[in-house]
């Protein structure tokens, strides 16, 4: 008898601690350099293991995407120090009622032509936005990128002259957001129900 319940505590305690995490990376592209950026932030977060990841084009995401995910990743260009109109969208377009998305992992990252052309407000305003829907946001892992990673492509010393070629020390970034979203998220277990 005490075999059984011991087989069944471990199991119990198997699905519950080794549930394998989903990090959804969501994004809108009008040039490439955000999704080169998108696949920086994936690396970082198919580096930890036992976390799987959705990369997808905002376009092609679906509400069950949202809701299964354990963390949600959005990146946008810098559109006139805002998101794009389709991120914009997107956004509005999340479940509310209910509060499916509260307590998930929410994170940023963007792309601008220019330095100071707004990448840090448009990463707040995705984190504020994930706030209204009650996430548990966070931004990069030092002081370097609080908010988040966002990468420079069209000012020197940073222009992109070849398509989707961006500055590796952004890419970086990228690849550590991705990272820190991925351990945060396989450590944190359902105690915020």
């Amino acid at each position: 008898m005490i075999k059984y319940v011991l087989l069944l505590i471990f199991f119990f305690w198997s699905n519950q601690g080794f549930a394998q995490k989903t990090v959804l990376i969501a994004y809108h592209s009008e040039t490439g350099n955000t999704e080169v950026m998108a696949q920086s932030v994936e690396k970082g977060a198919l580096s930890v293991d036992g976390v799987s990841v959705v990369l997808k084009s905002v376009d092609d995401v679906s509400n069950e995407d949202l809701i299964s995910a354990d963390a949600i990743i959005v990146g946008s260009p810098v559109y006139n120090a805002n998101v794009t109109p389709e991120i914009s969208a997107f956004i509005a377009s999340w479940p509310f009622e209910v509060q499916p998305l509260k307590d998930k992992i929410g994170a940023a990252f963007v792309t601008a032509g220019g330095i100071s052309a707004g990448e840090e407000i448009v990463q707040m305003n995705i984190l504020q936005s994930m706030l209204v829907f009650g996430m548990i946001v966070v931004g990069g892992p030092d002081w370097t990128q609080p908010f988040g990673a966002s990468a420079v492509t069209g000012e020197p010393p940073f222009e992109v002259s070849e398509q989707n070629e961006i500055s590796e020390q952004f890419t970086e970034k990228g690849f550590l957001l991705g990272e820190r979203v991925a351990k945060l998220v396989k450590s944190m277990n359902s105690v915020v129900e």
